[in-house]
């Protein structure tokens, strides 16, 4: 039952990140096209065009740098539990692929735990952040939203990606002394 639920939670926080990106990817795109089209001299071809974009309104998008920053952070945090589930971080194993399965086993719970310590830790600054900038109510440059919506916004997911760790951390324990594979290891979604 647990298992499930955080394979659910990896897979949800994994595809709301994915949404996430896609959107900014597209923003970024038309906000780009919109800023070369509004630029295009007279006698160029994109002249043309860009008289047609202009009476339609199309142009640079503003704000698009501090969406993308809050946006792309949210994604890491968001893409965390996924990679942790599914044993899907990069690795470099020069020197373990000849250790026997169990040193490898010991070797995966001492840096599943590591990584669940950093993510702790960085859902704790990310937090204390949050509460700095609530209190201070420093807003960003262009779009004038609260700064501390985009750590609000990255500490939901990093709670997301605290509960997926420490599952991992403590099944990879139990992967550790039993001998057992219980999480997958690298397979698909």
């Amino acid at each position: 039952m647990l298992h499930n639920t955080v394979k659910w939670i990896a897979r949800a926080s994994a595809i709301i990140g994915g949404l996430v990106l896609t959107v900014l990817v597209v923003l970024t795109t038309l906000s780009i096209a919109g800023r070369s089209l509004s630029k295009a001299a007279h006698g160029d071809w994109l002249f043309a065009l860009s008289e047609w974009a202009i009476a339609l309104g199309i142009d640079e998008i503003k704000g698009t740098y501090e969406l993308t920053e809050a946006g792309v952070a949210f994604a890491i945090f968001a893409f965390l539990p996924i990679c942790q589930f599914y044993g899907a971080h990069a690795t470099v194993d020069v020197f373990t692929t000849g250790l026997g399965q169990r040193v490898n086993r010991i070797l995966k719970a001492f840096w599943e735990i590591c990584l669940t310590l950093a993510i702790l830790f960085l859902a704790e600054r990310l937090m204390s952040g949050t509460h700095r900038y609530l209190g201070n109510g420093e807003t960003t440059l262009f779009l004038q939203f609260p700064v501390w919506w985009a750590y609000a916004v990255c500490v939901a997911a990093a709670v997301l990606a605290c509960i997926t760790g420490v599952y991992c951390a403590a099944i990879r324990l139990v992967e550790a002394v039993t001998n057992q594979d219980v999480l997958p290891q690298g397979e698909s979604l």
